[in-house]
C-alpha cells in the first residue's frame, strides 16, 4: 500500500555550528572572517583573513573543541590550507607566500623558500607507500610551474629540494595526481609531467566561462576540471571518462566525501552522486558579511565522514548519512523506488555488504507484504540470501507449532508489526485501504498507494494473491541447504497452501516425490478434505505401505467420478485420463507392492489388484525391485486357482528368470499349461462357426499356448511326465504326448504317435535315428505296413524308409514284414 511521494534524499545531515570566534575567544571588536578551511582526520583548520590560523577538535563532531589559534601575520589573509601528514606538517597559501606549521599548531610558522608571489599550490596525490616520510607539492610561481620535494629527517627538518617543471603563465588552480600536473589558466587546461616536464593542451575555455578549477578525486586516478557549471572528469592522462556531472549554480568551492560530490555556491550548498551526476540534496546556507561560501572535507576521500561548511563567521560541521540509514529512511518514508534505488546505488559502488544487501531485500520484503504487495514482497524474499523460510512460518500457522523456535525473532529496525496469521495481515491491511479512503474525501493525503484507493480489492483476491506468491517463496526455498526441521516445515506448509487453493495436482506432485512432509500434521487435513489420493501418495512416500494400500484399495472401490487426474510419462500432472479408477489405484497400488518384501502385505492386496488387472499382478509378483524375494509356496498359495495366467506366468518366471529347480513347481507349471492347452482346444472346436478373423485369432493362440507347453515339456528334466500324461491322455495333444512317452523312455508309442496319428514319417525316422538302432527301422516299417492298425497302408512312407535306410537293414527281416503285410492284406480284402 506504500506510496511513492518525492522526497529528499538526506545525504548529508548536520552535527553541530561553530563560531570560530567566540569559542577561540577572540573580543567581537576584533572579527574573524573566514577564508580557508581543511579537514585531516578529526583536525579541523581554518584560516582568516586576518592572518590567523585556528585549529579544532573533531574527535566529537557533534561537539567541536577549540584547540589552538596560531597568528601568522596580521596582513596575510589565508587563501588556501593543505595538510601535509607525511611530513608531518601544514601548508599554508597566504598572501602569494608559502608558510609551514605543525599539525598541532604548537610553533610559529616558517617560510618554504623565499617563494613569493605564488598563484596556486597543490599536493601530489600518488598510490605511494602510505609510511613514506616525503611528500611533493607542485607550485606556480610567475610565469614558472615548480616541483618542491619535501623529506621528513631525524629532529624533525625538512630537507627542501625545487626543480623546475615547465613555464606557465596565468596560473589559476592546479591538481597534482601520480606524475600528471593540471594546470587551469583563464584560457583553458593543460596537462605536464611532473618528471619530463613537457605539457599538453586538454581543452580550451570559451571566452564567456567564469574562474577555472580543478579538483582531484579520491581513488587517485580521476580528476574533475570545471567548466562553468559542468565538471568534466578525465583520468590521469587527461582523457574523459564516464559523464560530466552539471552542477545547478557555478561552484565557488568543491569537495568530495565518497560517493558524493558536494558543491558550494549561491548561498547553498548541492550534493551530487558522483557516479551518475544525480542531484540528491540541497543546503541553503545563510550568509552574512563578505566571502565565498565554503565547503571541505578530508582529501583522502574514500573513508571521510564529515563535510566542513563555512561562511565568514560561521562553520557547519555535516556528517555523511551511512547507506544503511539512508535506506532505513527510505523505508520509514514507505518510499520504496528510492529505497531500491538507493540499495542498487550502493551495491554498485561496493558500498554496502552482501549480508546488509540480503538483510534490506528481506525487510524491503516484510514492509511490502504487511502493505498488502505480496508479489513485490516475495520477490524481494528471493533476493535475500540471509533469510530464512521459516521467518514465513507464521504467517502460515499460528504460534505455538513445533516449528516455532526456528522463528528468528527479528523485528528488521522495527519498521512492521511482527509477523501474524496471513488472514489478519489482510484484514488489517484492508482496514488502512478504507481508512484512507474516508480521509482522501475529506482531503486529506495517505500513504496508501493510489492503485488501491481507486480500485480496492477483495479479500478473497487478497488471499489467494498471497497464498500463491507465498507457495512460489517456498518452492524457491526448497532447493536451498536447509535443515531438516526446516525442510519438514517448508513441504508441510507448503501442502497447507496447495490445499487452501485445493490445487490438487500440486499437492498429489508433493506428496508422491520425494519430500519431508510431516505426516502427522497432515493426516486429517487430507483424510476430512476428501484428498485420499494425496494422503495415499504421501503416506507411499513416507514409506507408510499398508495405509497407502489400504487407501488405494478404497479408491478403487468408492470411485466419484470427475476426482481423478493422471500422472503421464513425462511427469507432469493434471491430465485428464480416460480410464477407470479402479486401473489408477492398482497401477498405484502395484508401484508400491513392487518394492515390498513384506509377503503377508502383497499377498494380501494382491487379490484386488489382480482382479481389476491381471499384468499388474503379474509384474507384482516377478518384480525384482524388492530386497528379499516373496516365497513361493506362500505365492502360489495365495493365488486364486482361476486366476491361470498369473499362476502360469509366476510359475514361468519363478523356474527360467530365478532358475528354480524344484520339481514339484516344474510340475505344476506343466500341468498348468497342459489344462490351458486342452481348453482352448476344446473352446476352438465348440466356436468353429465364427467369422475367418476371429478364427485366425483363435488359432494363433492356440498355436502359441501350444508352443509354449512343448518347448517346457522338451526343455525341463524336472516335472513328472506321467503327471502331465494323466492330465492329456482323453485329449489330441498328440505331438505333446509324444514328447512325454519320449522322456518316459516309452519308444514305441512314440513311433506309433509320429507314424500314425502326426502321421509325420519324416520325424518318426528322425526319432529312429536318435533311438540309433536298426529293429527301430524295422519296427517302423512295421507299422506303416500293418493293417490291423486301422489305417490303409502307408506304402509310400514305406518305400522312403526303405530308400534311405534299406541298406543298414537286414533283409531277410524287411521281407518278412512285406510278407506278413501282403497276406494281412489278403486276409482283409476276403
Amino acid at each position: 500500500m506504500g506510496s511513492q511521494p518525492p522526497a529528499s534524499r538526506a545525504a548529508l545531515e548536520p552535527l553541530a555550528t561553530l563560531d570560530p570566534a567566540a569559542l577561540a575567544g577572540v573580543p567581537a571588536s576584533s572579527p574573524l572572517t573566514v577564508r580557508a578551511a581543511a579537514l585531516s582526520a578529526h583536525l579541523l583548520y581554518l584560516g582568516t583573513g586576518g592572518g590567523k590560523l585556528l585549529l579544532f577538535s573533531l574527535q566529537d563532531p557533534s561537539n567541536p573543541e577549540f584547540l589552538r589559534l596560531l597568528p601568522i601575520g596580521a596582513t596575510i589573509p589565508v587563501s588556501a590550507i593543505l595538510p601535509l601528514p607525511s611530513v608531518a606538517r601544514l601548508l599554508v597559501h597566504a598572501d602569494g607566500l608559502l608558510l609551514l606549521a605543525d599539525p598541532l599548531l604548537t610553533r610559529p610558522v616558517r617560510r618554504l623558500g623565499s617563494l613569493r608571489n605564488v598563484a596556486a599550490v597543490a599536493a601530489r596525490r600518488a598510490s605511494a607507500d602510505p609510511g613514506s616520510p616525503s611528500c611533493s607539492i607542485a607550485v606556480s610561481v610567475g610565469k614558472k610551474l615548480l616541483r618542491v620535494d619535501l623529506t621528513l629527517q631525524d629532529g624533525d627538518e625538512l630537507d627542501v629540494q625545487t626543480r623546475e617543471i615547465a613555464a606557465v603563465e596565468g596560473v589559476k588552480a592546479l591538481a597534482w595526481v601520480d606524475d600528471s600536473v593540471f594546470v587551469a589558466t583563464a584560457t583553458g587546461y593543460s596537462l605536464f609531467s611532473s618528471i619530463a616536464g613537457h605539457g599538453v593542451a586538454i581543452f580550451t575555455l570559451p571566452e564567456s566561462s567564469g574562474r577555472p578549477r580543478v579538483r582531484p578525486l579520491s581513488g587517485g586516478d580521476e580528476v574533475m576540471l570545471l567548466v562553468d557549471n559542468v565538471g568534466v572528469v578525465v583520468d590521469r592522462f587527461g582523457q574523459p571518462v564516464g559523464s560530466s556531472l552539471v552542477f545547478n549554480t557555478t561552484p565557488d568551492c568543491i569537495a568530495e566525501v565518497f560517493p558524493y560530490v558536494i558543491v558550494a555556491g549561491d548561498s547553498k550548498v548541492d550534493v551530487y552522486r558522483r557516479r551518475n551526476g544525480a542531484h540528491l540534496q540541497t543546503i541553503p546556507v545563510a550568509r552574512t558579511g563578505q566571502g565565498v561560501l565554503i565547503v571541505a572535507s578530508d582529501d583522502d576521500g574514500i573513508g571521510t565522514e564529515l563535510v566542513v561548511i563555512a561562511t565568514a563567521y560561521k562553520v557547519f560541521c555535516y556528517h555523511k548519512v551511512s547507506t544503511v540509514e539512508q535506506i532505513k529512511a527510505s523505508l520509514r518514508r514507505k518510499n520504496y523506488k528510492e529505497a531500491i534505488s538507493l540499495l542498487e546505488e550502493f551495491e554498485t559502488d561496493g558500498e554496502i555488504s552482501k549480508d546488509m544487501i540480503s538483510f534490506v531485500h528481506a525487510q524491503l520484503g516484510f514492509l511490502l507484504f504487511f502493505d498488502l504487495r505480496f508479489e513485490d514482497a516475495v520477490n524481494h524474499f528471493l533476493l535475500s540470501e540471509t533469510m530464512q523460510p521459516s521467518e514465513i512460518f507464521p504467517f502460515i500457522m499460528r504460534d505455538p507449532n513445533r516449528w516455532s523456535d526456528l522463528v528468528p525473532r527479528k523485528r528488521y529496525w522495527g519498521l512492521h508489526p511482527p509477523p501474524k496469521p496471513l488472514e489478519e495481515v489482510i484484514d488489517d491491511g484492508l482496514v488502512i485501504v478504507q481508512q484512507a479512503l474516508f480521509l482522501k474525501k475529506a482531503g486529506v493525503d495517505t500513504v496508501v498507494d493510489e492503485d488501491f484507493l481507486s480500485n480496492p480489492p477483495s479479500r478473497t483476491d487478497l488471499l489467494e494473491l498471497a497464498i500463491r506468491n507465498i507457495i512460489r517463496y517456498l518452492c524457491a526455498s526448497r532447493v536451498k541447504n536447509l535443515s531438516s526441521l526446516e525442510m519438514e516445515g517448508v513441504d508441510t506448509f507448503l501442502m497447507y497452501l496447495y490445499r487452501a487453493l485445493d490445487l490438487v495436482d500440486d499437492m498429489e506432485r508433493l506428496a508422491s516425490s520425494q519430500n519431508s512432509c510431516v505426516v502427522d500434521e497432515l493426516e486429517s487435513l487430507l483424510d476430512d478434505s476428501g484428498h485420499l489420493r494425496t494422503l495415499a501418495f504421501l503416506y507411499g512416500s513416507k514409506g507408510m505401505r499398508s495405509k497407502a494400500l489400504a487407501i488405494w484399495r478404497i479408491l478403487a472401490r468408492n470411485y466419484i467420478a470427475g476426482l481423478w487426474k493422471d500422472q503421464s510419462e513425462n511427469g507432469s500432472c493434471g491430465t485428464s485420463v480416460d480410464k477407470r479408477s479402479e486401473e489408477i489405484a492398482a497401477r498405484e497400488a502395484a508401484k508400491i507392492l513392487k518394492t515390498s518384501s513384506d509377503e503377508d502385505l502383497v499377498l494380501e492386496h494382491l487379490g484386488w489388484v489382480a482382479d481389476i488387472d491381471q499384468e499388474l499382478a503379474i509384474a507384482v509378483l516377478t518384480s525384482e525391485m524388492r530386497e528379499n524375494q516373496l516365497s513361493p509356496e506362500k505365492v502360489v498359495a495365495a493365488v486364486d486357482t482361476e486366476k491361470v495366467v498369473i499362476h502360469q506366468r509366476y510359475l514361468q518366471w519363478l523356474i527360467e528368470d530365478q532358475g528354480c529347480d524344484d520339481p514339484h513347481y516344474h510340475t505344476s507349471y506343466a500341468l498348468s499349461l497342459a489344462k490351458s492347452a486342452i481348453e482352448a482346444v476344446h473352446m476352438e472346436s465348440k466356436y468353429r462357426g465364427k467369422g475367418d478373423r476371429e478364427i485366425d485369432s483363435d488359432a494363433q493362440f492356440i498355436y502359441l499356448l501350444r508352443e509354449k507347453l512343448q518347448l517346457f515339456l522338451q526343455a525341463s528334466d524336472l516335472y513328472d511326465p506321467e503327471d502331465v500324461l494323466d492330465v492329456i491322455a482323453e485329449s489330441e495333444l498328440w505331438l505333446e504326448k509324444a514328447i512325454l512317452y519320449r522322456k518316459m523312455g516309452q519308444e514305441n508309442i512314440v513311433l506309433q504317435i509320429l507314424a500314425l496319428k502326426l502321421e509325420d514319417s519324416e520325424a518318426a525316422e528322425q526319432y529312429c535315428a536318435e533311438i540309433g538302432r536298426d529293429d527301430a527301422y524295422i519296427q517302423l516299417l512295421g507299422l506303416y505296413l500293418d493293417p490291423q492298425n486301422g489305417k490303409e497302408p502307408m506304402f509310400t512312407a514305406a518305400v522312403r524308409l526303405l530308400h534311405n535306410h534299406g541298406e543298414s537293414l537286414d533283409p531277410m527281416q524287411v521281407l518278412e514284414i512285406c510278407l506278413f503285410s501282403w497276406h494281412q492284406i489278403q486276409f482283409y480284402e476276403c
